[in-house]
């Protein structure tokens, strides 16, 4: 998923102030410019405090836009995310949930009966994570990601590492002081983050490229379609997918293999494993591309595929299709987020892994 951050601070460094009326930091030369790239994502995400304090409709506001997204078969707004611990004070009547056309989706470590109908509300086993907000928005089709806060929701991707940029925004005719300050937000880059400098209506914005990623998108579904090719050699089964992998080495080194092809019990991933662990290759750094995502629970081997890969030190993986709940419920991707991996699914692909699967759906 591509996740973009986007923040507006005082110049002395508050996203907003503690009164009831909402602070106005952007310019209107600014102000279009988000909105212009809100549009370009699938979905917006902002936190609970964000919705109870200006109760935003979050929609998109250019006709022409909605227009486009409509001939495409869109519905006219991107998708609205919400994020909160309790559900405290978040009532179906906000505009979040009563205007636009578009899916409405509440991440909460709790269940809310208020707001049943008005959004789907995705319950977390565990405390809120960055990963496991992207993991379940990519299983429900969304591709990009615009985040917009507040302070707690940014630092949770970033401390993370789960944003590809981060558009800061700061107004410095602005200053409220730490008696009136709210919310305060403050970055600095790691050495090196390249950074494009613009100054839209006196605003001084700061766009950082955070994550890059070792391969381009093109790069990513050329060799994601060698694992998908991979794959159709496998022999059918009742009892597993058919998946193929490709390892890219940090060296340029490629390998390949597809689930039983050494082994009745070895997944895709294993065997490609294998061959790369046989020749020699270092894996540390390296990027495995599967058409499917990699497991999280085995019985027939003591450790599963998203283990494995953690533990040899991959620093990417790829894949096409989210494991289905067919034979357990996986967590692959999520655990490899966790583990520091830039995770990347290519869901225009899933389809051809889903028909060399067909032997289960069927």
């Amino acid at each position: 998923m591509r996740i973009t951050l986007s923040a507006a601070v005082t110049a002395d460094g508050y996203l907003d102030d503690n009164s009831s009326e909402r602070l106005i930091v952007s310019t209107p030369e600014d102000w279009t410019e988000v909105r212009r790239l809100r549009a370009e994502h699938d979905a917006i995400l902002v936190g609970a405090e964000t919705l109870r304090r200006d109760d935003p409709a979050l929609l998109i506001r250019d006709e022409s836009r909605r227009a486009s997204r409509r001939a495409q078969g869109l519905r006219p707004d991107i998708a609205k995310v919400v994020v909160t611990r309790s559900g405290n004070r978040l009532s179906p009547a906000m505009r979040f949930f009563t205007e636009g056309d578009a899916e409405r989706y509440v991440f909460s470590e709790t269940p809310i009966p208020a707001l049943e109908g008005a959004a789907e509300v995705i319950i977390a086993d565990e405390p809120i994570t960055a990963a496991w907000i992207v993991t379940e928005l990519e299983k429900r089709g969304i591709e990009s990601l615009f985040v917009e806060g507040g302070a707690q929701i940014l630092r949770l991707f970033l401390n993370e590492g789960e944003a590809d940029t981060l558009r800061l925004a700061v107004n410095p005719s602005l200053r409220i002081g730490a008696e009136r300050g709210g919310a305060a937000f403050e970055f600095t880059p790691p050495a090196n983050t390249p950074v494009v400098r613009e100054f839209p209506g006196g605003m001084q914005v700061a766009t950082y490229r955070l994550r890059k990623a070792e391969f381009s998108e093109a790069e990513d579904l050329k060799f994601l379609r060698q694992a998908i090719e991979a794959s159709r050699r496998c022999t059918p089964s009742t009892t597993s997918y058919s998946v193929g992998a490709v390892i890219v080495a940090r060296d340029g080194s490629i390998f390949t293999g597809y689930t039983h092809e050494t082994s009745p019990t070895h997944h895709a991933e294993q065997e490609a494993i294998a061959k790369a662990l046989a020749a020699g290759a270092a894996l540390r750094g390296a990027t495995i591309y599967s058409s499917m995502e990699p497991c999280s629970t085995r019985k027939s081997e003591p450790e599963s595929c998203s283990a494995l890969i953690v533990r040899l030190g991959f620093a990417r993986a790829v894949f096409a299709l989210y494991e289905p709940d067919c034979f357990v419920r996986c967590r692959g991707a999520l655990n490899m987020r966790l583990a520091g991996l830039d995770v990347r699914c290519y869901p225009a692909l899933a389809e051809e892994v889903r028909a060399v699967n067909g032997h289960l759906w069927r």
